[in-house]
């Protein structure tokens, strides 16, 4: 009849159809990784929070305005979960087509930063200055495509089923490809990124079942080179005296061992609940420095106390855990180790943050990942959890 809706048997109609095909167990909003995706969320949401209790009050950098940080921060979560979102959308097999581009993008971003482009911050020339306000730290992009490239070599001729695993050839390739950012970024000089892209390799060979000779001549190698390193004088006086104060904690407490004495303070003091949201009284009185970067942990320490602590270092074990599912469960190598790589380099970088914090690592000025103000960090934290992500969608579906 005219004028008439017309409905379904089931009495739902076009509409109910929809939500169906929407929620269907074979749908991408099904088949994401939901733990991961809210556990980033969480992260980030509390990182805000973090970031604008420390920022909040130094006018000294914050220009007057007390939500200059906590903005810029929201706005790179934005930025970062679109990012993300593109991700899923490309695919990570699509991505693998487009990795020798986006490597050498980044190897040429990396090499901006020793050009007049580059700026020095906080002692570290690895930062390219955008104006308003932002900047651009490449090497953050690198790890990014080192997981990929590396993946790309090493399962190349396993997915194709010519063997079970890399030759020799193809890890030395795989290595080569790796070894050319890392040693721009070493000349910057960034040893924590270089820290975190030695053990993101490690955690590549490993899922990528070459041999054990490997993986220890490259633990061997990298032994060497930290004492070649050091003979060398590659590092800059700064960062010597930061392994130093690491050593001996008593170190100029008033200098080189500042931070760190602070920061110890700050978590010490927030006991079992902490003393409050924006009632911490060293965040408050801007005693503990870079504290909405580098030790934003010690936020949390004082003002959510152990439990609030806890929580975050909860959440980050739950991404873990999920990523160390979908490798486990994905059918091509060429997933398992972009996974394993990106575990490896979530792993160790929070690892280390929280460590500088604590006490219990030196300080090598990492972020926090999905919590540490810094829209590079938080942009290529986001495309990691997109291609974890496409790799849990794309994965056959189990009967």
């Amino acid at each position: 009849m005219a004028g008439v809706k017309s409905f379904s048997v089931s009495g739902y109609g076009p509409e109910r159809s929809r939500w169906t095909r929407l929620f269907a167990r074979d749908s991408l909003v099904r088949r994401l990784d939901w733990p991961i995706l809210l556990s980033a969320l969480a992260l980030s949401v509390i990182g805000s929070l973090l970031v604008f209790s420390a920022t909040r009050n130094r006018t000294a950098i914050n220009q007057g305005d007390p939500y200059y940080f906590l903005i810029r921060h929201l706005m790179n979560l934005g930025i970062g979960f679109v990012l993300m979102i593109g991700t899923v959308w490309f695919g990570h097999r699509a991505l693998r087509n487009a990795v020798p581009v986006l490597y050498g993008l980044s190897v040429l971003g990396v090499l901006l930063v020793l050009t007049p482009l580059g700026a020095t911050i906080n002692g570290n020339r690895n930062w390219i200055v955008l104006g308003g306000g932002f900047s651009l730290q490449p090497s953050e992009f690198v790890k990014v495509a080192i997981v990929l490239g590396m993946a790309m070599l090493l399962s190349a001729q396993v997915d194709a089923g010519d063997r079970k695993y890399p030759d020799s050839r193809t890890v030395m390739q795989a290595l080569g490809l790796a070894a050319v950012p890392i040693m721009v970024v070493l000349m910057m000089p960034d040893l924590g990124s270089t820290m975190v892209m030695t053990v993101t390799i490690l955690g590549v060979l490993l899922a990528s079942g070459a041999s054990n000779r490997w993986i220890f001549g490259l633990l061997a190698v990298g032994v060497l080179g930290a004492v070649a390193v050091w003979r060398l004088h590659v590092l800059d006086q700064y960062q010597i005296n930061r392994f130093a104060a690491f050593a001996d904690p008593s170190l100029d407490p008033s200098g080189v061992g500042y931070n760190t004495n602070q920061a110890r303070i700050a978590v010490g003091s927030g006991g079992l609940t902490g003393e409050g949201l924006f009632h911490g009284a060293q965040t408050t009185g801007q005693f503990v420095p870079e504290q909405q970067t580098d030790f934003v942990f010690t936020v949390a320490g004082e003002e959510l106390g152990f439990v609030g602590a806890g929580f975050i270092i909860f959440l980050i074990g739950v991404i873990l855990w999920r990523a160390c599912r979908i490798a486990r469960e994905t059918t091509e190598l060429y997933g398992t180790i972009v996974v394993a790589g990106i575990v490896a380099w979530f792993s160790f970088q929070s690892f280390e943050n929280i460590g500088m914090a604590l006490g219990i690592m030196p300080v090598a000025g990492i972020p926090l990942p999905f919590v540490s103000y810094g829209g590079s960090s938080m942009f290529a934290v986001w495309v990691a959890v997109g291609l974890l992500q496409s790799i849990q969608v794309q994965r056959p579906m189990q009967a």
